[in-house]
Protein backbone atom coordinates (compact mmCIF):
# COMPACT_ATOMS: atom_id res chain seq x y z
CA UNK A 1 0.00 0.00 0.00
CA UNK A 2 1.34 2.88 -1.09
CA UNK A 3 -1.34 6.24 -1.60
CA UNK A 4 -3.73 6.97 1.49
CA UNK A 5 -6.78 4.91 1.84
CA UNK A 6 -9.72 7.80 2.83
CA UNK A 7 -11.39 6.98 5.45
CA UNK A 8 -14.71 9.06 7.35
CA UNK A 9 -13.75 10.39 10.67
CA UNK A 10 -16.56 8.05 12.01
CA UNK A 11 -14.71 5.08 10.35
CA UNK A 12 -12.06 6.13 11.69
CA UNK A 13 -12.78 6.31 15.15
CA UNK A 14 -14.59 3.02 15.03
CA UNK A 15 -11.28 1.02 13.96
CA UNK A 16 -9.61 2.88 17.06
CA UNK A 17 -12.15 2.02 19.91
CA UNK A 18 -11.82 -1.75 18.13
CA UNK A 19 -7.49 -1.68 18.36
CA UNK A 20 -8.81 -0.41 22.25
CA UNK A 21 -10.86 -3.50 22.81
CA UNK A 22 -8.36 -5.86 21.02
CA UNK A 23 -5.11 -4.91 22.83
CA UNK A 24 -6.40 -3.65 26.50
CA UNK A 25 -9.34 -6.53 26.73
CA UNK A 26 -9.01 -9.97 24.20
CA UNK A 27 -5.42 -9.80 24.34
CA UNK A 28 -4.60 -10.34 27.94
CA UNK A 29 -7.58 -12.15 28.33
CA UNK A 30 -6.41 -14.99 25.53
CA UNK A 31 -3.11 -14.37 26.92
CA UNK A 32 -4.72 -15.49 30.57
CA UNK A 33 -6.58 -18.51 28.63
CA UNK A 34 -3.28 -19.78 27.04
CA UNK A 35 -1.81 -19.80 30.54
CA UNK A 36 -4.35 -21.78 32.53
CA UNK A 37 -4.19 -24.43 29.82
CA UNK A 38 -0.62 -24.99 29.84
CA UNK A 39 -0.66 -25.56 33.56
CA UNK A 40 -3.28 -28.95 32.22
CA UNK A 41 -0.68 -30.35 30.46
CA UNK A 42 -0.15 -32.29 27.87
CA UNK A 43 -0.61 -29.61 25.05
CA UNK A 44 -0.86 -31.99 22.31
CA UNK A 45 -4.32 -33.28 23.49
CA UNK A 46 -5.14 -29.85 24.90
CA UNK A 47 -8.63 -28.54 23.34
CA UNK A 48 -8.60 -25.44 25.13
CA UNK A 49 -4.94 -24.34 24.43
CA UNK A 50 -5.57 -24.77 20.52
CA UNK A 51 -8.65 -22.64 20.97
CA UNK A 52 -6.78 -19.93 23.33
CA UNK A 53 -3.65 -19.96 20.36
CA UNK A 54 -5.64 -20.12 17.33
CA UNK A 55 -7.86 -17.25 18.96
CA UNK A 56 -4.54 -15.08 19.73
CA UNK A 57 -3.41 -15.60 16.25
CA UNK A 58 -6.60 -14.25 15.14
CA UNK A 59 -7.05 -11.35 17.61
CA UNK A 60 -3.07 -10.41 16.83
CA UNK A 61 -3.73 -11.08 13.15
CA UNK A 62 -6.13 -8.46 13.75
CA UNK A 63 -4.45 -6.03 15.52
CA UNK A 64 -1.83 -5.67 12.67
CA UNK A 65 -4.52 -5.55 9.95
CA UNK A 66 -6.29 -2.14 11.92
CA UNK A 67 -3.12 -0.51 12.65
CA UNK A 68 -2.11 -1.00 9.18
CA UNK A 69 -5.53 0.14 7.69
CA UNK A 70 -5.00 3.37 10.55
CA UNK A 71 -1.35 4.31 9.15
CA UNK A 72 -2.28 4.33 5.94
CA UNK A 73 -5.40 6.20 6.15
CA UNK A 74 -6.66 9.80 5.17
CA UNK A 75 -9.23 10.52 7.55
CA UNK A 76 -11.76 12.91 5.87
CA UNK A 77 -14.18 14.51 8.61
CA UNK A 78 -16.74 15.62 5.82
CA UNK A 79 -18.52 18.17 8.43
CA UNK A 80 -15.54 20.76 8.42
CA UNK A 81 -15.14 20.89 4.83
CA UNK A 82 -16.52 22.88 1.95
CA UNK A 83 -17.84 20.94 -0.81
CA UNK A 84 -19.66 23.91 -2.83
CA UNK A 85 -23.29 21.92 -2.50
CA UNK A 86 -21.49 18.85 -4.65
CA UNK A 87 -21.43 15.00 -3.96
CA UNK A 88 -17.92 14.14 -2.23
CA UNK A 89 -16.52 11.52 0.19
CA UNK A 90 -18.15 11.42 3.69
CA UNK A 91 -21.37 12.88 2.06
CA UNK A 92 -24.93 11.54 2.76
CA UNK A 93 -26.97 11.96 -0.21
CA UNK A 94 -30.60 11.35 -0.74
CA UNK A 95 -31.96 10.09 -3.73
CA UNK A 96 -35.46 9.55 -5.70
CA UNK A 97 -34.71 6.33 -8.20
CA UNK A 98 -36.25 7.53 -11.15
CA UNK A 99 -37.27 4.07 -12.65
CA UNK A 100 -39.14 2.80 -8.91
CA UNK A 101 -40.16 5.82 -7.33
CA UNK A 102 -38.07 4.63 -4.40
CA UNK A 103 -36.56 6.98 -2.00
CA UNK A 104 -32.47 5.96 -1.25
CA UNK A 105 -30.10 7.33 1.64
CA UNK A 106 -26.14 6.64 0.92
CA UNK A 107 -23.60 7.83 2.84
CA UNK A 108 -20.12 7.27 0.37
CA UNK A 109 -17.57 5.69 2.54
CA UNK A 110 -14.24 4.06 2.55
CA UNK A 111 -14.02 0.76 1.54
CA UNK A 112 -13.72 -1.01 4.93
CA UNK A 113 -16.59 0.99 6.20
CA UNK A 114 -19.03 0.14 3.58
CA UNK A 115 -22.35 -1.47 4.77
CA UNK A 116 -25.55 -1.96 2.36
CA UNK A 117 -27.68 -2.84 5.22
CA UNK A 118 -26.40 0.36 7.11
CA UNK A 119 -26.83 2.77 3.90
CA UNK A 120 -22.83 3.01 3.50
CA UNK A 121 -21.48 2.73 0.13
CA UNK A 122 -17.93 2.48 -0.60
CA UNK A 123 -16.73 5.25 -2.70
CA UNK A 124 -15.35 2.69 -5.27
CA UNK A 125 -18.78 1.77 -6.22
CA UNK A 126 -20.99 1.86 -9.19
CA UNK A 127 -23.32 4.12 -7.63
CA UNK A 128 -20.85 6.22 -5.52
CA UNK A 129 -18.78 6.79 -8.75
CA UNK A 130 -22.08 7.98 -10.36
CA UNK A 131 -22.71 10.67 -8.05
CA UNK A 132 -19.39 12.31 -7.07
CA UNK A 133 -19.20 15.72 -8.13
CA UNK A 134 -22.99 15.80 -8.58
CA UNK A 135 -25.40 18.63 -7.23
CA UNK A 136 -28.90 18.35 -6.14
CA UNK A 137 -31.36 17.97 -8.77
CA UNK A 138 -29.07 16.51 -10.63
CA UNK A 139 -29.64 12.54 -11.99
CA UNK A 140 -27.09 10.10 -12.01
CA UNK A 141 -27.12 7.61 -14.79
CA UNK A 142 -25.33 4.27 -13.47
CA UNK A 143 -25.65 1.01 -15.91
CA UNK A 144 -27.19 -1.89 -13.81
CA UNK A 145 -27.55 -5.27 -14.84
CA UNK A 146 -31.34 -4.50 -15.90
CA UNK A 147 -30.10 -1.24 -17.81
CA UNK A 148 -29.63 2.02 -17.30
CA UNK A 149 -30.68 3.25 -13.97
CA UNK A 150 -31.73 6.70 -13.27
CA UNK A 151 -31.08 8.87 -9.58
CA UNK A 152 -32.06 12.12 -8.69
CA UNK A 153 -30.06 13.78 -6.27
CA UNK A 154 -32.64 15.17 -3.84
CA UNK A 155 -30.35 16.40 -1.36
CA UNK A 156 -26.60 16.31 0.70
CA UNK A 157 -25.76 16.78 3.83
CA UNK A 158 -22.04 16.76 5.17
CA UNK A 159 -22.71 15.16 8.77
Amino acid sequence: MTGKIPITAHGAEQLRLELKELKNVRRPRVIEAIAVAREHGDLKENAEYHAAREEQSFIEGRIANIEGKLSHAQVIDVSKMDAGGKVIFGATVELLDIDEDKELIYQIVGEDEADIKQGKISVGSPIARALIGKSVDDVAQLEAPGGIRELEITDIKYI
